[in-house]
């Protein structure tokens, strides 16, 4: 007795001798293309306004390396740098002030962020700036004594009037650092013997800089234009050096875009900086670190080299 093995699917057909490729078409999106086309055209129409002005952009490269301006550069770049170091340093110390049970020295720590960050940092230049009027003379006891024009140079203002601002934004971002780490680690440091002090810096603040330290890249990238302020209490530093370039050589707007320029590159350079302290930090909370950008590039050129829908 023999039996008959029905070879179809049931259904009475036959299946296919082999499946059938997918053939996968991409969905358009027009709403791409239309977005593209606009922006084309603002961006051609912008090119076009700028060419009918009378503008010698043959100033730009010129000057771009002028004596006064990479002394400028260099003023911006210690300038940004001692800030930034006095605004870092403050912010902490106002940032353990705040969280402390101590009511008078986190009274004075919400004082100072209240009236810093309520007042626009041109008018705490100025403030510095003309104490002179009032104050013929400074003195600090026996440890010093001068008049006060002497003592409140240009600089010096500058450098009080970025640096103690910052101090106060600075103060904020570490707070809110120290509060992103778990109470349980500091009770478990305390409970291992540890003092408060050492919590802090073996502790809570190494995990509190994966919160601090974005927000603190763009403090310092935001200081370095911000310095541009202090041209208004005769300090010179890139922006000053520009302008009186451009009153001398008759080319004041050429000069503005040969700053814009330089802050241009100069945060630039800053960014990529940012990135890779960044990516350092977040070794501990990340599975998989982020690429670098040569990594990005690297990978993008491989897979150039890659037949589409397979492996090399």
């Amino acid at each position: 007795m023999t039996v008959d093995i029905d070879k179809t699917d049931g259904r009475g057909a036959t299946p296919p001798a082999g499946a059938e490729a997918i053939k996968a078409i991409p969905v358009r999106h027009y709403g791409r293309y239309v977005s593209a086309v606009i922006a084309i055209a603002l961006l051609a129409a912008v090119v076009y306004a700028f060419s009918q002005g009378k503008i010698n952009w043959g100033a730009v490269p010129d000057y771009f390396f002028d004596d006064r301006i990479l002394r400028g550069v260099g003023q911006t770049l210690l300038l940004t740098v001692l800030s930034m170091l006095i605004g870092i340093v403050g912010g902490v110390m106002l940032a353990v002030m705040r969280l402390s049970k101590n009511p008078v020295t986190s009274s004075i720590a919400w004082f100072y962020i209240w009236f810093f960050r309520g007042t626009p940092v041109l008018v705490q230049l100025f403030v510095w700036f003309n104490l002179g009027l009032v104050f013929e003379y400074i003195n600090l006891g026996p440890f010093y004594k001068d008049e006060w024009s002497d003592f409140m140079t240009p600089f010096l203002t500058a450098l009080l009037g970025l640096g103690l601002n910052e101090a106060a934004y600075m103060a904020e971002i570490c707070r809110a650092g120290l509060l992103s780490v778990d109470e349980g680690q500091t009770e478990a440091a305390h409970a291992l013997g540890m003092s408060h002090g050492k919590t802090l810096r073996r502790v809570i603040i190494p995990q509190a800089m994966r919160v601090v330290v974005p927000p603190t890249g763009n403090e310092v990238i935001n200081m370095l234009k911000t310095t541009s302020l202090v041209s208004a209490v005769q300090f010179y530093e890139l922006f000053r050096y520009a302008q009186d370039i451009g009153q001398t050589s008759g080319a004041p707007v050429e000069m503005y875009f040969l700053a814009a320029a330089w802050y241009l590159l100069l945060t630039s350079v800053l960014s990529v900086g940012q990135y890779y302290i960044e990516r350092y930090y977040a070794r501990g909370s990340s599975r998989q670190l982020p690429p670098t950008p040569w990594q990005k590039v690297k990978a993008n050129m491989l897979s150039l080299g890659r037949p589409r829908g397979g492996t090399a």
